[in-house]
């Protein structure tokens, strides 16, 4: 501030030098800085930048189950590391295509496109998945679940950032159970990116986008048949059954049943018998173990970390997502994935610190989203919630315009609470489509767990104060987006009545955690408010390389030290 008011007082004299002489006197004593070798040497890039999302995890995760963990995991990212207690995801929906997106290029599906994990293609007329390219083949497998890429991500990510910034040398890997969640977060033009297929495979799979063969060490992993070892061992508490004091009794109505288990309780076991018998280890903590070993054989196989330009291993945990959406936040499914979780994060540090070195690596975790609680468990104690189904709405708007317009499919699609407009067909009857959209905001509004509806192209025209509609507004993608959206009240989910979703722009799916830790990076913890797309640009200062190229975050200052 010193140094600011000096400066204009400057300018202030020399402007005014043809009236009068104004004498500067300097600082009697003058900011000591170290010298800028010294600073660049403080703040070199970390050998290993390591990204890690976890699926559905809400931020009072971390509160509840604090006395339960030990102290090698979420404790020491918490205690060592820097918390952003108030961070959230700002734009709706809030599911995992999207959240991977906008953590790793620092934007919102209104710029980077990936506006759910499935919509309705417009110039195609048809439902379309947020990685599927029917363009390439799948490597290491031959189902479907092998034809995928990045082809509709709109923007650079953090890790395209790195490559280029390193002219190819560094080495950039994304890993998960869903292929989306490796896909996304590695970018256009990685080292690769492999997911797990399960049904009755069990292996690492990647698709012809990003090589031709398998890498020797994944074929190696591969071939270690860990998936068969972990599903003999099933799922049973990993404490005694006072630990779980913070979750709903086993054995309740808010709970469904794995396949060939007549209830949802303790303990899970894998029949070997089964054709989909490996999607056990997505659905389930062994998930998360096989995730942690594929990672390590990355690091190892990849040999990352090991030079002067820096890399990126993208680790996406997806087996809490698949927990959640079956057993529900208060479950003991939940709390004892989260256990298991807190020991994968222990083996994880540890296997960093003793081959990349302590100090020589650093970390983000956060989410790719939260979750509801169960609408059902909430009615219980008389809260607020409930259940959504659309087709009543889907029904009265059908038959009001094709009583007044005639015959003709005037809706082509309603998803992700989204109706999609026939567009020829108003063109054609030579009628106003933002006519027909507000009848259809009209007819919505007369629904009961409808909270309010719009015109996407109104939506887009109006500052929008209250963060629902502002969130939802940054969701919106002008060539992707449907013409008329709906949103629903706080805690009505458009689900079955066991188990929980997500997808709204409320808190208990917008707040999640963000931790950063390791090198350069300062204990402590801010509670003001972070927006998830401020990771990207934070990451691109810390390994000292450009923003992707749709940034729209802010740099989180309390980490410059």
């Amino acid at each position: 501030m010193r140094l600011l008011l000096y400066s204009l007082m400057a300018c202030v004299a020399f402007s005014c030098s043809s009236q009068s002489t104004v004498s500067v006197v300097p600082p009697a004593t003058p900011v000591e800085h170290p010298p800028v070798e010294a600073r660049k040497s403080e703040q070199t890039p970390p050998k290993l930048f390591v990204g890690i999302v976890v699926d559905q995890m809400r931020t009072d995760y971390l509160y509840r189950f604090w006395g339960d963990f030990g102290e090698g995991g979420f404790k020491r990212l918490m205690n060592d590391g820097f918390f952003c207690a108030d961070h959230h995801f700002t734009y709706a929906p809030t599911y995992t295509g999207p959240g991977h997106a906008s953590v790793y290029t620092g934007t919102t599906p209104a710029i980077h496109g990936i506006i759910s994990n499935d919509w309705f293609d417009k110039e195609l007329g048809k439902m379309v998945y947020c990685a599927a390219d029917t363009a390439v083949d799948g490597v290491g497998t031959i189902k479907k679940g092998g034809k995928m890429s990045p082809h509709r991500l709109m923007s650079t990510t953090i890790t395209d950032e790195l490559m280029l910034s390193s002219n190819f040398r560094s080495k950039v890997v994304g890993l998960s159970m869903k292929d989306r969640g490796a896909i996304l977060p590695a970018g256009h033009h990685p080292t690769g990116a492999y997911w797990f297929m399960g049904a009755a495979e069990g292996i690492w799979a990647t698709s012809t986008y990003y090589t031709k063969e398998l890498p020797n060490w994944v074929k190696e992993f591969n071939d270690r048949n860990l998936p068969a070892n972990y599903l003999n061992e099933g799922w049973n508490l990993l404490r005694s059954e006072a630990t779980y004091d913070e979750s709903y009794a086993d054995n309740n109505p808010y709970e469904a049943p794995y396949p060939g288990q007549l209830r949802p309780s303790f303990p899970h076991l894998f029949p070997a018998d089964l054709e989909n018998r490996f999607d056990y280890i997505k659905s389930s903590p062994l998930g998360n173990s096989l995730s942690v070993d594929f990672a390590i054989a990355a690091i190892e196989g990849e040999q990352m970390g090991q030079d002067q330009h820096p890399d990126f291993l993208a680790l996406s945990f997806s087996s809490t997502d698949y927990v959640g959406h079956q057993f529900g936040p208060q479950s003991r499914e939940v709390q004892d994935i989260y256990l298991r979780l807190d020991l994968e994060l222990e083996r994880f540090l540890n296997y960093l610190d003793g081959t990349v070195g302590e100090g020589n690596y650093t970390l983000f975790l956060t989410a790719d989203h939260g979750g509801a609680n169960v609408p059902g468990f909430l009615k219980q104690y008389n809260m607020p919630g409930g259940y959504w189904k659309p087709q009543s709405m889907l029904d009265d708007v059908d038959n009001h315009l094709k009583s007044k317009y005639g015959a003709g499919q005037w809706v082509l699609q309603y998803t992700n609470d989204q109706f999609f407009l026939n567009k020829a067909l108003i063109a054609k009857k030579k009628l106003d489509i933002e006519d027909i959209a507000e009848e259809i905001v009209a007819i919505a509004m007369q629904q009961p767990e409808v909270y309010d509806a719009k015109v996407t192209s109104e939506l887009l025209e109006v500052d929008h104060i209250e963060k629902p509609w502002r969130n939802v507004q940054r969701g919106i993608h002008p060539q992707r987006s449907g013409e008329v959206l709906v949103l629903t009240k706080p805690g009505y989910i458009e689900n079955g009545y066991t188990g929980t979703t997500h997808g709204s722009p409320f808190s208990y799916d917008s707040h999640v955690p963000l931790i950063f830790f390791g090198k350069n990076i300062p204990a402590g913890e801010t509670w003001r408010p972070t927006a998830i797309r401020d990771i990207a640009p934070t990451v691109s200062k810390l390994l000292r390389i450009s923003q992707p190229s749709g940034c729209t975050g802010e740099m989180i200052f309390e980490l410059n030290r």
